[in-house]
């Protein structure tokens, strides 16, 4: 199974070596314009291999993506000092404007990975590019809230001592400063929080969910103050999604995909449980949700409607 990767930059790169590190496919073809890089990443990664599964990594141009299953697209342009946002967006959709078509002219069974920033809106692009050469909105789906979903489950399974995996809990809505930690839907192994607490002893105080969100909501901040870059979480959750496509595992993954309406915006991407697998997005979930919690999300599809608006014209 051959999986294609456009842009072999830190995000790029770090999700090649979490498939490599998983045994996730048995091709990977790195596609950048930096030619030398990809070729450098695609050296530094097939050497890497012996040490866990075996698979070949190779630096390639797009017609090399032919049989893909999975493209994964990290492609993008870095804020520059002074520009807004929706500059940046602006620059980020003229080059998917180019990379779209060129991927599917020689893949166009591939279902379609983004993890450019700002994901949701980009995901938008893509598959509003992608549309015009027929492909459907469900095989273009975003990395989304994965990340996010994986640190509220993270740092709450800290806070109670359990693994992380037994811990079930959703990150919707924006990749971003609007996202809603959907505390009325969490369940430890399958028991609701509240119950869960009052049978172990446990309590997860209000001054305990407002680290957590804080934890989650601000953690990119935090790393990139540190270190300039977040890779690790989002390579991981990239080798996760594809994995789920590659193994048609029907998964249920906060991803983003374009929808008709949630909570009343309508044609909007972003962020919910979605059914994953083998031709992208199933179906869809609807998280039973608190008074708050909806108009939370609400709010965070109308900034996302705003910002799409701005950049994909009907």
């Amino acid at each position: 199974m051959k999986i294609g990767i456009v842009g072999s930059g830190f995000v790029g790169a770090t999700a090649a070596y979490a498939l490599i590190m998983r045994g996730i496919g048995r091709e990977i073809v790195l596609v950048d314009l930096n030619t030398a890089r990809a070729q450098a990443e695609a050296d530094d990664l097939f050497h890497a291999v012996p040490f866990a599964h075996p698979l070949d990594v190779r630096a390639g141009e797009y017609a090399d993506l032919a049989g893909c299953r999975v493209v994964i697209l990290t492609a993008g342009v870095n804020q520059q000092p002074g520009e807004t946002r929706l500059q940046l967006l602006e620059r980020n959709a003229a080059v998917f404007r180019t990379v779209v078509p060129n991927v599917l002219r020689h893949a166009p069974e591939a279902v379609l990975l983004v993890a450019t920033n700002p994901v949701d809106v980009m995901t938008h692009v893509t598959a509003h590019y992608a549309a015009g050469l027929g492909v459907p909105a469900g095989r273009v789906l975003g990395s989304g809230t994965t990340l996010d979903t994986a640190r509220f489950r993270a740092l709450l399974g800290r806070r109670l001592g359990v693994d992380p995996q037994h811990i079930h809990a959703y990150v919707l809505g924006e990749h971003g400063d609007s996202e809603v930690l959907a505390w009325s839907a969490v369940a430890v192994g399958g028991i609701p929080l509240a119950e869960y607490c009052r049978e172990t002893g446990l309590d997860v105080a209000e001054a305990d969910r407002r680290r957590i969100d804080d934890g989650v909501r601000r953690a990119a901040y935090h790393i990139i103050a540190g270190k300039k870059a977040t890779y690790y979480g989002i390579g991981s959750a990239l080798a996760r999604i594809t994995q789920a496509v590659l193994g048609d595992q029907r998964a249920i993954l906060s991803v983003c995909t374009p929808l008709p309406e949630i909570e009343g915006v309508r044609d909007v991407t972003l962020s919910v449980p979605h059914l994953v697998g083998g031709r992208g997005i199933i179906g869809t979930l609807a998280l039973p949700l608190d008074a708050g919690e909806r108009a939370q999300l609400k709010a965070s599809a109308t900034v996302l409607r705003e910002a799409i608006a701005a950049v994909v014209k009907p």
